[in-house]
């Protein structure tokens, strides 16, 4: 499969380098405004003269990137993001003097970083909501073969501002699951344990970039698994988990040591089902295992199910880490500590109704008083 898709997209790169045109962005699309830029280049809002049509023009500088890379973006997300949480190109493509082009849908309502309010996050049924899509979007990119390597709030885009409708884009640095690609180390919470060997021989290293050892990682959907989990406690609480996930980071240390002691009972707990008593069961373990052992503090927030669920998703061995399919499992129930309060109040509130009910009579007696007053 790893290799039938590298093998495919190779081949849709150089079929389409041979029919790239050279056009004038004035003479084809007006463009109306900046949607956004970085080092990749920019992306501009556009409409297309004959068509009326709106689109998202994303511009790459032809100095600093190869022809390759761009068909390699390019011809993805044309022919494989084909959900409908995946940002899809739409069949243009050209080159000008300056810049490599190509058009795709447009996110008109920005993208998930703007939503996201400092310290607070985003509210927990919107959370679930946006999981969810993504869920299944990094679920279909990978069983078509391919891993995003780069999911984050800047890469989300709203279609709607209640975010009920949202897509991964930015497919740069997307790879073939099983290829090999050099370890890069970057400073951000999202990079994954793994290439912390890569950043422990970027500061060794006394000599020239170029002189200095390449240390090579293989392309596992398990990098995604890892994103989509600090992606789900940055959009609980506004702030992410640690600042770079190594042991010289305080955060990121103080959870390792957590999760370690929590290793000898992963096991029961994955084996739970979410169902009926069985659910019932399992979410008293996990309350139970919260209370024996709490999780570090900048947790503390978050419900023994949302912490099972990031047990799952920022396991420390990537061959451990649950795949992004299983997220669906825990949507519906409370993330935060607040709303498992909230619910067990209610929970308790319908309860003792209930016990006053029976010990007045029963339900039948009440049912017939209430019919006797109405009439």
């Amino acid at each position: 499969m790893t290799d039938s898709a590298a093998q495919e997209l190779d081949e849709r790169c150089f079929l389409s380098a041979q029919s790239m045109p050279n056009l004038k962005v004035s003479e084809h699309f007006q463009v109306l405004k900046l949607l956004g830029e970085g080092s990749y280049g920019k992306v501009m809002l556009a409409v297309h003269r004959k068509r009326g049509t709106p689109m998202a023009l994303k511009f790459f500088p032809r100095q600093s990137t190869s022809l390759t890379s761009f068909l390699r973006e390019y011809n993805l997300s044309l022919s494989y993001c084909t959900h409908p949480s995946l940002t899809r190109a739409l069949g243009i493509f050209f080159s000008t003097p300056t810049y490599y082009v190509f058009a795709q849908q447009a996110g008109l309502y920005g993208d998930l970083y703007d939503v996201i309010v400092s310290e607070v996050g985003v509210d927990e049924e919107c959370v679930q909501r946006v999981m969810s899509q993504l869920s299944g979007a990094v679920t279909h990119l990978h069983s078509l073969g391919f891993v995003h390597r780069d999911i984050k709030p800047e890469n989300i885009f709203l279609c709607d501002s209640s975010c009920r409708w949202v897509k991964l884009g930015d497919f740069g640095l997307s790879r073939a699951i099983g290829s090999t690609v050099r370890a890069v180390w970057y400073d951000s919470p999202f990079c994954t344990p793994e290439v912390e060997p890569a950043k422990e021989a970027q500061t060794e290293w006394d000599g020239t970039e170029e002189e200095m050892e390449e240390i090579w990682i293989t392309v596992e959907p398990c990098i995604d698994s890892w994103a989509l989990g600090v992606l789900v406690y940055c959009l609980l609480t506004g702030c992410f988990p640690w600042e770079q996930s190594t042991h010289d980071d305080r955060g990121y240390r103080r959870y390792k040591e957590w999760f370690d002691s929590e290793v000898e009972k992963e096991e029961k707990m994955r084996h739970c089902e979410w169902r009926g008593e069985e659910e019932r069961d399992c979410y008293t373990i996990m309350k139970e295992n919260q209370r024996n052992n709490p999780p570090p503090s900048q947790f503390e927030s978050l419900s023994p199910l949302a912490m099972t669920l990031l047990k799952e998703l920022l396991h420390p061995e990537p061959k451990h880490r649950g795949s992004p399919e299983e997220i669906l499992s825990y949507l519906g129930g409370p993330w935060l500590t607040e709303t498992e309060v909230e619910e067990n109040r209610k929970a308790e509130e319908a309860e003792k109704e209930a016990r006053k009910i029976r010990e007045e009579g029963g339900v039948e007696e009440e049912l017939a008083r209430e019919g006797k007053r109405e009439r």
